[in-house]
């Protein structure tokens, strides 16, 4: 039982790395500051969900553009753990 306990460890620390789960958290922080402006504007909080599909509906296509486009410039930079995670990978 010993390794199997320290399985799950691991596998927790492969997935915060993986660059699949740094982008979740770049969409996350983003759709969280959508929902502090849009309460902000309307005098109320909106909710999570609320601010998810709105933020979904109106930016999540160019934030992904804008995104990727600066990724691809510092690709090389630790700037952008998403970019260099793939780089690693590919050239590793």
């Amino acid at each position: 039982m010993t390794s199997s306990a320290q399985e799950p460890a691991t596998s927790r620390e492969f997935v915060k790395q993986s660059s699949l789960y740094q982008e979740f958290l770049a969409e996350r922080e983003e759709i969280l500051k959508h929902k502090w402006l849009e309460s902000e504007r309307l005098g109320y909080d909106i909710g999570f969900e609320r601010a998810l599909l709105d933020w979904i509906r109106k930016h999540r296509e160019s934030w992904r553009a804008a995104r990727r486009q600066q990724q691809g410039q510092g690709a090389g930079s630790s700037a952008t753990p998403f970019a260099t995670t793939i780089g690693e990978k590919k050239n590793g």
